[in-house]
C-alpha cells in the first residue's frame, strides 16, 4: 500500500518525480572548464545551469526532466556545446519564457537534441554567433496561440539555425535580430512558420513549411532574402505562403508556394527606389497567386510561374497603374497568345484586367462570394460587354510561352 501511495504521489507531482532523479547540475559543477561531460544513460533532474565553457554530450541516451518549473537548461556562457540530450517538462510561464534551452552567450552549439514537452523550444536573448542544428522541437500541447515559439531570437545576431525539425509549436520568431540564417529547417502545424520583425539582412533558405497558418512573414525588416523555400497548405484566414510588409529591398527567389490562401502578400516599399525582387518563384493552386495591398509600385517580377491559381494577381486598394511594377518573362497558364517564331516568348503581351471581380478585391465582405456563380457571371458579362474600361492590373510584355523545366 505504501508503494502505491508513493507511486500516485509521483504521478501527481512532477517536482517530486524530478527530485527522484540524480542531479544533472551536480555533474555539470564537477566538470572542469573546457571539459566534456558524458552522463551515464538515464534520466536526470533539471533545471540546470551552465555558466562556463564545457561540452555536454548525452549520446542520444540521456533525458533531462525540468520538473515542470522554469527552463530545463540555462546557458549563460560562451563556447558551450550541448548535444544528444532529450530536454523535457519545462514550466508553463510565457512571462518567464520557460524553454527547453534558454541561451545567453556567443559561439555556442545546440545540436542533435530532442526538445519536447516544453513551452518554448530554444530561446536566445542577446546571443550572437550561435549554431542551432538538427534539433527536434515540440511545444507543450495547447491551443495554437498558447504554445510557445519553437525557436525565439531576441536582440541576437549572426546565428545559424539549420536542419531543425519543428512540429506543433507556435512560431519561429526573430525580433530585433539582424543577419541571421535559417537554412533547411522543416516547420509544420504551427502559426507563423517563420516570423521576422525588425530583423534586416537575414537569409531564409531551403526551408520546408507545411500546414502552417502563414509560411514566412517579413515585417519591418529590410534586405531579407527568401531563397528556394517550399511552402505548402498555408490556409490561415489572413495568412499567406510568403509575405513582405513594410520591408524594403527584399528578395524572393526560387521559392515554391502551393495551395495557400495567398501565395505571396506584399505592400509597396515606402521609397519606390527600394524595390522588392520576385524572381523564379512558382505560385500554383493558390486562391490568389500574389496579392498587392495598398499598391504603389516598387516590385520587379521576372521569371515567375503562375499555375492553376483561382486568381493569379489581385490588388487591394491599389493604384491600378501597371507601369509602377516591372513584369517580364513570367509564365501564365492562361496566356492566350502564340509563339510563331518558337523563341519561347509569347508574340503578344500578357495583360490582366480587373472586371467585376474588383468587387471582392475592394469590399472585404464580398470576398466570401469570390468565384461564386454570381460573381463569375458578372465577370463574364463585364468581359463580354463592359460598361466601362476595366482596370489593367499588370502587363507582361514578354511572357514565357512554355512552363519552365523542372516546375511541376
Amino acid at each position: 500500500m505504501v508503494k502505491i501511495l508513493v507511486f500516485l504521489l509521483l504521478l501527481a507531482c512532477p517536482l517530486a518525480v524530478s527530485a527522484a532523479y540524480p542531479s544533472l547540475q551536480a555533474l555539470i559543477d564537477a566538470t572542469p572548464t573546457g571539459g566534456t561531460l558524458h552522463p551515464k544513460p538515464g534520466v536526470y533532474a533539471g533545471p540546470a545551469l551552465i555558466s562556463r565553457q564545457i561540452i555536454v554530450d548525452g549520446g542520444g541516451k540521456v533525458t533531462v526532466d525540468g520538473g515542470g518549473t522554469g527552463s530545463v537548461l540555462v546557458i549563460n556562457a560562451n563556447g558551450v556545446v550541448v548535444r544528444g540530450l532529450r530536454l523535457t517538462n519545462s514550466g508553463s510561464s510565457h512571462d518567464r519564457l520557460d524553454a527547453g534551452v534558454a541561451l545567453t552567450g556567443s559561439g555556442n552549439s545546440i545540436e542533435d537534441n530532442v526538445i519536447d514537452g516544453t513551452l518554448f523550444g530554444i530561446s536566445l536573448k542577446r546571443a550572437n554567433q550561435n549554431t542551432l542544428r538538427r534539433n527536434r522541437i515540440r511545444s507543450k500541447p495547447a491551443e495554437l496561440a498558447m504554445r510557445g515559439e519553437a525557436i525565439r531570437l531576441w536582440y541576437s545576431m549572426d546565428n545559424l539555425v539549420e536542419g531543425n525539425d519543428i512540429d506543433q509549436a507556435r512560431d519561429v520568431t526573430l525580433m530585433n535580430s539582424p543577419r541571421n540564417r535559417l537554412i533547411g529547417n522543416s516547420i509544420r502545424n504551427s502559426r507563423y512558420g517563420i516570423h521576422l520583425f525588425f530583423s534586416p539582412d537575414s537569409v531564409i533558405e531551403r526551408n520546408s513549411l507545411d500546414r502552417n497558418a502563414t509560411g514566412v512573414i517579413v515585417l519591418n525588416s529590410d534586405r531579407v532574402k527568401l531563397l528556394r523555400n517550399r511552402v505548402f497548405h498555408s490556409q490561415g484566414v489572413s495568412g499567406a505562403g510568403l509575405a513582405f510588409k513594410m520591408s524594403a529591398e527584399g528578395v524572393a527567389e526560387g521559392n515554391e508556394v502551393v495551395h495557400c490562401a495567398v501565395g505571396l502578400l506584399a505592400d509597396s516599399p515606402i521609397e519606390p527606389a527600394n524595390k522588392t525582387l520576385l524572381r523564379g518563384n512558382r505560385f500554383a493552386h493558390n486562391a490568389i497567386g500574389i496579392q498587392f495591398s495598398g499598391e504603389r509600385g516598387g516590385h520587379v517580377l521576372h521569371g515567375n510561374s503562375f499555375e492553376s491559381n483561382l486568381t493569379h494577381v489581385s490588388m487591394i486598394f491599389g493604384s491600378g497603374d501597371p507601369s509602377k511594377n516591372e513584369w517580364r518573362g513570367n509564365y501564365w497558364d492562361d496566356y492566350q497568345g502564340f509563339d510563331r517564331n518558337h523563341d519561347g516568348t509569347g508574340d503578344t503581351p500578357y495583360e490582366l484586367h480587373a472586371y467585376a471581380d474588383r468587387i471582392w478585391m475592394e469590399i472585404p465582405k464580398a470576398r466570401f462570394f469570390r468565384n461564386s456563380p454570381v460573381l463569375e457571371l458578372l465577370d463574364f458579362l463585364e468581359r463580354l460587354a463592359p460598361f466601362s474600361a476595366p482596370d489593367m492590373l499588370l502587363r507582361d510584355p514578354a511572357p514565357l510561352f512554355n512552363k519552365p523545366a523542372g516546375r511541376h
